[in-house]
């Protein structure tokens, strides 16, 4: 005959309790996914309100497993800590097969609903494209003859350098250190970097890619809000890798038709490059500091843009 001990029941407050823990941790995490939307920039583009969702699916996740944690780790300290100078041993506990499969169980449904989600904001979004294998061309050579100059009009060729960004229109044989989007209207980047590995990110599109060299990669998106906001290349790159940004401007579709007529009768001269300009200024130098690889020379682009220009995000 078993002279084991009989388990132990919750009481009716005890459940009760325990209800009204996991209720709160429930509505405190709820509010915490909604308040993370205030976090990020404006949303401009089809997959921002996708990735901000996701966002917020993780933020409150993480605030329920958090406080949830923590507020466990209070109750035990508070509630079933050894009496002052009790120095005898614990009682000892084999095992809890319950409590091991709730502790198993419960993570694996955390990480297969972000996973869910994950795959499903994926798919919506079904931003990235083809990836090509491209030959280069060296400083010797002309501008012209690269993937971008055979691109169809919808599509806008984004080359990356050390350490600036330059932007072609093919159909309309512009070119610009401004990155000019129609609003609401789908397009195709071709990002193609020309000697180190960068990474186009648009906060306010929820974007960012690497530009691999060697490779050009397409990318889909649509602009869904006008304004100026900023692109930033979010893979470190050199000396002057902060200073590698662009204006990205979402104009209405006659407004971005007269800046490429405009574009397309203006002549060929140097685009931005604060890397240039800094490089410069240091050279004359006495001391010019470490050794660093030049900037690449300014693009050469029929439109310049404003360096004074505001941004929204």
């Amino acid at each position: 005959m078993s002279n084991s001990a009989p388990r132990p029941t919750l009481s009716r407050t005890a459940v009760v309790i325990w209800l009204v823990w996991v209720a709160l941790l429930l509505g405190i995490s709820l509010w915490m996914g909604q308040q993370s939307h205030h976090w990020l920039p404006v949303q401009a583009s089809t997959a921002a309100p996708l990735v901000d969702d996701l966002f917020s699916l993780e933020t409150a996740i993480g605030t329920f497993v958090f406080f949830g944690v923590v507020s466990v780790m209070v109750w035990v300290v508070l509630f079933n800590r050894a009496e002052k100078y009790d120095e005898s041993d614990a009682f000892p506990i084999e095992g809890n097969t319950r409590l091991e499969v709730i502790w198993t169980a419960i993570p694996f449904v955390l990480v297969m609903a972000i996973a869910f989600w994950t795959i499903r904001a994926s798919d919506k979004l079904g931003m990235l494209g083809p990836m090509e294998h491209i030959h280069l061309r060296n400083a010797s050579e002309e501008v012209g003859g690269y993937p971008g100059d055979r691109l169809p009009a919808e599509q806008v060729e984004v080359i990356a350098r050390q350490w600036s960004w330059e932007f072609r229109y093919p159909g309309s044989n512009v070119s610009s250190t401004e990155l000019h989007l129609e609003l609401d209207q789908p397009v195709i980047l071709r990002l193609v970097s020309e000697d180190v590995l960068h990474s186009l990110f648009i906060p306010a599109f929820r974007i960012k890619q690497d530009v691999v060299p060697g490779r050009a990669i397409d990318l889909n998106l649509t602009p869904t809000r006008t304004g100026v906001y900023r692109l930033r290349d979010a893979q470190f790159s050199g000396t002057w890798h902060a200073a590698n940004q662009a204006d990205v401007v979402v104009e209405s579709a006659e407004d971005h038709r007269q800046w490429l007529e405009q574009g397309a009768r203006q002549p060929l001269q140097p685009g931005l490059s604060v890397a240039v300009d800094e490089f410069a200024i240091r050279q004359t130098k006495a001391n010019p500091g470490w050794a660093t690889v030049p900037p690449a020379p300014p693009p050469q682009v029929n439109v310049p843009g404003d360096p004074q220009q505001p941004h929204d995000a």
